[in-house]
C-alpha cells in the first residue's frame, strides 16, 4: 500500500560514486557479527533525547507553536472532512525535543457509513484522546526498519549491495528477475510494479509463488518504481542470510539495543487501548472484510502476512521513532549503542537515483521530496511517509527531525488526500531554525507563501558614470526551479526589466555565476557574497524578484546589506537609514531571526 504524490570521511557523493563504480563492493565498517556494537567509533559527540524548550534546542518558539495551531486545522474539514482525527506531533534539534504534542482523537469512530460518507463515532465516554505516547501503525515507515537490518547484514558480509537477489533466494530468478539486485530493491528501481495483491492467495506458500512469478513491468534499473514488493522481498532475503524471522530481527537489532520499548510487530492486546484505531476496513475501499481496525497492521498484505513484513507492520510512538532518528543523525550510534557504523548512515543518505531526478533515494530512505518535507528538504533530508498517515523528516543540514504521526485512515482512508499537514508542520519547522542576519540587525526576508511573487525594490539611482556596482550578502534555499530569485534592473521607470548577471562567492567554496542573473534551489543554507556589475542609466532601479509555484515551497531567501558603489562613490547604503526608508517591499519583511 502506498502514500505517494500524484562514516568514514568518505562524502556521500564520493560514496555513491563508489558504489557505481565498484559494482556495489563497497568497503563497509564491519561490526561483530553478533548483536549490534557498542557505541565508540570516533570520537564526536552523540547527544541522546530530552525534552528542553526550544531555546535549548536552538529554536524559535513562535514557530513551533505556529507548527501546532497549523496542525489542529487540520483536525477540522480539509476541505470536506478532517485530514486526521488526531495526532502526535514531535519535533527537535540536537538532543533537544522542543515539541512533545498530541492533539485530536487516537479512538473516535466505530464505524464509517458510505451511504452518508459519514463517521459514527462511539459514546463520548469511550472514545480515546491523544497521548504523548500513543502507538501507531506506521505503515510504509516500517520500511526504514528493514532497510536498517539490511545495511547491517552488509557491514557483516552477509549480504552484498549488489548482489543479486535471485543469489539468495534462487526461486526469485523466475519471470526476468535474475538480474534484480538488493541496492534495485532498496531504491525502488528493481521493475516490480506497485502492489499486487498477496493478501487473497490462500496460504503462505501460494503468496510466495505469487512473488516467484510476479515479472517486472521494466527492466531493473531503468525506471523508478515504488513499490511494496521490493522490501516484502529484502523480508525474504534478511530471513534467509539471519536465521531470524523479521520480527526478531527488529528486537535483536534494532529495539532492544537502542531501548525502544513501544516498537514492535504485532502489538499486544494489553496495548490496544494505548493504540491509534486506523480504518473500518470493508470492501470496496479494502481488500479485506475487517471492520473497525485496531491494534492490528492496517495493510493488507501485512495482515496476510501474519502482521510481519518488511513494507508494512511496525508499531511505534513518536518518542521511539526520534530516538531512530536521532541515532540516524548521530551516525549510527545512540547512548552506549551502535547499531550502524558512520559510512553507512551516510550511505543510506546517499542518492542512488540520479538518472531519475525527482525521485531521489537512498537505501530505504527517500530524499529531498518538498511533497512532505515541505522546506525542510534539502539534498541530504531523509525521511519516509505510511499510508496511515505517519511520516519522519531527518535534515542533517541544521541537525534536526519531525515526526508526524495521524491516524488519516480514520475512519476511512478516502477522507484524506495529499500530504498538507506534513508540509506545513515540515515548513514551520524549518522556518523555526533561525538564519541570522550577517550584516545588519535584521534582514530581507521574501516569505514562503506558495504561488507568490515578492518583489524589493531599490530606489531609481544614477549609473551613468559606469562602473556601478551592487554588493550584497545572499542565502537562497528553494524548490528546485520551481521557485526562482531574479536580480532585475529597469530603466525606463519600471515599464520593462532585465535580468543582470551576477557571482556568489561563500567561505571554502568556488564563486558561482549565475549568467542568468537568478538563483533556485540549493545553496547549502550559507550566506553568499554577491557582486553584480550594473548597466549604465541615468534612473536605474533594481529590485529582486521571488516567484513561486503552486505546491510548495523551500525556505526562501534573505538579503542583507544592499549597497551600490560607482568609482568610490556610494549611491545606495541601506544601513543609513534615509536610504534604508526608499526601498519597497511587496511580499519581503525584515527578519531578525
Amino acid at each position: 500500500m502506498t502514500d505517494r504524490p500524484a562514516s568514514g570521511e568518505l562524502t556521500r557523493r564520493q560514496l555513491g560514486r563508489a558504489g557505481l563504480a565498484l559494482g556495489g563492493a563497497l568497503a563497509l565498517t564491519p561490526l561483530p557479527a553478533g548483536p549490534v556494537g557498542a557505541a565508540p567509533e570516533g570520537s564526536g559527540r552523540h547527544p541522546t533525547l530530552r525534552h528542553g524548550s526550544a531555546a535549548r534546542a536552538g529554536l524559535l518558539s513562535s514557530h513551533l507553536r505556529r507548527l501546532v495551531s497549523d496542525a489542529e486545522a487540520f483536525l477540522a474539514p480539509s476541505p470536506e472532512h478532517p485530514w486526521y482525527a488526531g495526532a502526535v506531533l514531535l519535533a527537535g534539534r540536537g538532543g533537544t525535543v522542543a515539541l512533545h504534542r498530541p492533539i485530536g482523537m487516537a479512538v473516535r469512530y466505530r464505524a464509517y457509513d458510505e451511504k452518508t460518507d459519514t463517521g459514527i463515532e462511539f459514546p463520548p465516554g469511550e472514545q480515546i484522546p491523544m497521548a504523548r505516547d500513543t502507538v501507531f501503525d506506521l505503515a510504509s515507515v516500517s520500511k526504514l526498519f528493514t532497510s536498517i537490518l539490511a545495511v547491517q547484514q552488509m557491514e557483516r558480509g552477509a549480504l552484498e549491495l549488489e548482489g543479486k537477489v535471485a543469489s539468495y533466494l534462487p526461486d526469485f530468478a523466475r519471470a526476468g528477475k535474475q538480474d534484480i539486485t538488493i541496492r534495485q530493491l532498496l531504491t525502488h528501481t528493481s521493475g516490480f510494479r506497485a502492489w499486487i495483491p498477496l493478501y487473497s492467495a490462500p496460504t503462505y506458500e501460494e503468496k510466495l509463488q505469487r512473488i516467484w512469478n510476479e515479472a517486472p513491468v521494466s527492466a531493473p534499473g531503468t525506471a523508478y518504481l515504488y513499490s511494496d514488493l521490493n522490501l516484502i522481498s529484502l523480508q525474504l532475503v534478511l530471513e534467509r542470510v539471519a536465521g531470524r524471522t523479521l520480527d526478531i530481527l527488529l528486537r535483536d537489532e534494532i529495539t532492544e539495543p537502542l531501548g525502544l520499548r513501544r516498537t514492535r510487530y504485532n502489538p499486544p492486546a494489553s496495548w490496544r487501548p494505548g493504540i491509534a484505531a486506523t480504518e473500518d476496513a470493508r470492501a470496496p475501499w479494502s481488500g479485506l472484510d475487517r471492520g473497525l481496525v485496531w491494534g492490528e497492521v492496517h495493510d493488507e498484505n501485512a495482515f496476510g502476512l501474519g502482521g510481519v513484513a518488511g513494507h508494512a507492520g511496525v508499531f511505534s510512538d513518536a518518542w521511539d521513532l526520534a530516538v531512530l532518528g536521532r541515532t540516524l543523525l548521530n551516525g549510527g550510534v545512540y547512548g552506549r549503542a551502535r547499531i550502524l557504523g558512520r559510512e553507512s548512515v551516510e550511505l543510506m543518505f546517499t542518492d542512488f537515483n540520479t538518472a531519475f531526478p525527482g525521485d531521489e533515494h537512498g537505501l530505504g530512505f527517500e530524499l529531498y521530496q518538498h511533497w512532505y518535507m515541505g522546506a525542510m528538504a534539502t539534498p541530504r533530508s531523509a525521511g519516509h511517509t505510511g499510508f496511515t498517515g505517519t511520516s519522519l523528516v531527518l535534515d542533517p543540514t541544521t541537525d534536526s527531525f519531525l515526526v508526524v504521526l495521524g491516524n488519516s485512515v480514520h475512519p476511512v482512508r478516502t477522507w484524506r488526500s495529499g500530504s498538507a499537514p506534513r508540509v506545513a508542520a515540515a515548513n514551520n519547522m524549518a522556518r523555526a531554525v533561525p538564519v541570522r542576519p550577517v550584516r545588519r540587525r535584521r534582514a530581507w526576508f521574501s516569505g514562503m507563501a506558495v504561488a507568490t511573487t515578492a518583489t524589493l525594490t531599490l530606489p531609481a539611482l544614477d549609473t551613468s558614470a559606469g562602473r556601478a556596482r551592487l554588493r550584497c550578502a545572499l542565502w537562497w534555499d528553494t524548490e528546485p526551479q520551481a521557485d526562482v530569485l531574479v536580480l532585475e534592473a529597469s530603466a525606463d521607470g519600471g515599464t520593462s526589466w532585465r535580468p543582470v548577471p551576477f557571482t556568489t562567492s561563500r567561505r571554502g567554496g568556488d564563486p558561482g555565476q549565475h549568467p542568468s542573473g537568478s538563483v533556485t534551489g540549493w545553496s547549502g543554507r550559507v550566506w553568499h557574497t554577491l557582486t553584480a556589475g550594473l548597466p549604465a542609466a541615468r534612473e536605474l532601479a533594481l529590485r529582486w524578484r521571488y516567484a513561486t509555484g503552486r505546491l510548495y515551497v523551500g525556505r526562501g531567501c534573505y538579503v542583507d546589506g544592499l549597497r551600490v558603489e560607482a568609482s568610490g562613490d556610494v549611491l545606495f547604503d541601506e544601513t543609513r537609514p534615509a536610504d534604508g526608508a526608499r526601498l519597497t517591499a511587496v511580499g519581503w519583511t525584515q527578519e531578525a531571526d
